[in-house]
């Protein structure tokens, strides 16, 4: 457990990085959607790269049986990337992931306590709905000037 909410921390720290990279990158070519594109492209070489050296192509030959509904996440994720390029530099990285945060707890909430897309069944208590106003406060804290 432990190795592996070191590898999560590591990908939160990723995110706002990506954001400040991607948006940055926006600018620099004065198209942000472009460099969505861009992330996307070297993505691909990444994530292909990965699965084959992981020996995981021929899972590649399941994707015809798969629900179509679980390959929103593709649509998910280029809504987020695209959206934190554009708004990014708007609003400032900070205030964009801080936001991204908040939606991630609202929404990390509801799949764990309906057990949503196949997540272990968590049920909201008492103690993890005060955790999850706790972490909201302390993300609104954040926006004070």
């Amino acid at each position: 457990m432990q190795g592996l909410a070191v590898v999560m921390l590591a990908a939160g720290i990723g995110i706002p990085v990506l954001a400040a990279l991607n948006a940055a990158l926006g600018q620099h070519i004065n198209a942000p959607m472009a460099a969505g594109c861009i992330l996307f492209c070297v993505a691909l070489i990444v994530a292909s790269t990965v699965t084959t050296l992981t020996g995981q192509v021929s899972a590649l030959g399941k994707l015809t049986t798969a629900p179509k509904h679980l390959f929103l996440a593709g649509a998910l994720v280029a809504f987020y990337v695209l959206s934190i390029t554009a708004v990014a530099p708007k609003i400032g990285i900070g205030n964009a992931v801080f936001f991204v945060l908040l939606g991630q707890l609202i929404s990390a909430a509801a799949i764990d306590h309906f057990g949503l897309f196949g997540a272990n069944h968590s049920p909201i208590s008492a103690t993890r709905a005060g955790g999850i106003v706790a972490m909201a406060f302390g993300v609104w804290l954040t926006q004070l000037a």
